[in-house]
């Protein structure tokens, strides 16, 4: 409640760019005081663990923070504190870049919506690995990669190579990221060809590894159903270990936010609640379409414990937020768990 009467109007009258920094300014400010642990203590009780296995992971609990909220990998031990039991970092991308030209983030807020263009902005490869270095191996990292805006798509292959080898020792696994909207002609790589040249590759370099690590496809919402029939044959034929479904949409409808407000916007992803029944009706359609052999975590449209209990119930294992931690605060993770498990328990008793 605080979050929402007090911070949050205060944050929201910021650019949302500029909030979004202040507020990793203050997880950082509470990690510098010494308080991480006194926060977790408070966010984070072992009452309201969960353990939830996936893909050979063991998670501490369902709700996970997902990739663009800590891209370059700064705090995602603060969330971890705050309830999280998984981070995905990222996107990563070889070499370090500026992204697309600001403003670049924009709030829809009767919608609870977010478009944004960032354009996998990041510190790139090296940074990121260096802010893993002695993390935490309790809490669950993932990587998601992507290729640099200047690489072209038939030397894509290269960027998610180094990407994956270079996060690989890293993180406890990896994400293939090509269906972001805002990177020109990413959405290509999506094509069953283009797709099948990276994961069979991804796959090979697995299996030369000590340690096996789950890989993981990132999917749009805009698929169609043929497309999304072609990328369950690539994923299961090149062993992939899941799908996160789904990233932010290119698509404007059912929004109340006015038309024209929204055309001066123009292009970028949109997250949030509006995504949030395309988001869960995918997440059935593959789950049915697999009979539940591919495992999935669900993105878009998470707000409340009845929000993931909707995910779940369609199919997947997991879920992820980002839109939804912008506009329900540090306390949402704990709220979500403490649902979960009176929601789990009616089950078990009923």
């Amino acid at each position: 409640m605080v979050y929402k009467h007090l911070v949050r109007p205060i944050l929201f009258r910021l650019n949302p760019e500029r909030a979004h920094s202040i507020a990793f300014l203050g997880l950082k400010l509470l990690r510098i005081m010494g308080l991480k642990s006194i926060v977790k203590k408070m966010m984070f009780p072992c009452s309201l663990q969960m353990e939830t296995e996936f893909s050979g992971l063991k998670f501490l609990n369902k709700v996970g923070v997902a990739a663009g909220l800590d891209k370059n990998a700064e705090v995602f031990d603060m969330f971890g504190s705050l309830g999280f039991g998984h981070v995905e970092i990222g996107t990563v991308t070889p070499k370090p870049q500026p992204g697309n030209p600001k403003p670049r983030l924009f709030r829809l807020a009767i919608d609870k919506a977010l478009i944004n263009r960032m354009g996998f902005n990041n510190r790139g490869l090296e940074s990121a690995v260096k802010r893993l270095q002695n993390r935490d191996k309790q809490l669950i990292i993932g990587g998601n990669i992507g290729k640099n805006t200047l690489t072209r798509n038939e030397d894509a292959l290269s960027d998610y190579v180094q990407c994956f080898e270079g996060l690989y020792n890293h993180v406890d696994y990896v994400v293939v990221n090509v269906s972001c909207p805002n990177i020109s002609d990413l959405h290509k790589l999506q094509d069953q060809d283009e797709l099948e040249k990276i994961l069979s590759e991804l796959n090979r370099l697995r299996s030369q590894k000590e340690v096996y690590k789950p890989i993981l496809l990132k999917i749009s919402p805009d698929l169609n159903q043929l497309q999304v029939d072609e990328t369950i044959e690539v994923v299961l034929r090149n062993a992939i270990d899941g799908i996160i479904a789904t990233n932010t949409t290119v698509s404007r409808e059912g929004l109340i936010t006015p038309a024209d407000k929204v055309r001066s916007i123009a292009n970028g992803g949109l997250s949030g609640k509006p995504i949030a029944n395309r988001s869960t009706a995918m997440i059935k359609y593959i789950h049915d379409k697999t009979k539940g052999k591919l495992p999935i975590i669900a993105v878009g449209g998470i707000f409340t414990s009845a929000d993931v209990i909707e995910k779940l119930e369609a199919g997947a294992t997991l879920v992820q937020i980002y839109t939804g931690f912008i506009y329900e605060g540090p306390g949402l993770a704990k709220r979500i768990n403490k649902d979960l498990i009176s929601y789990y328990k009616s089950k078990f008793i009923g």
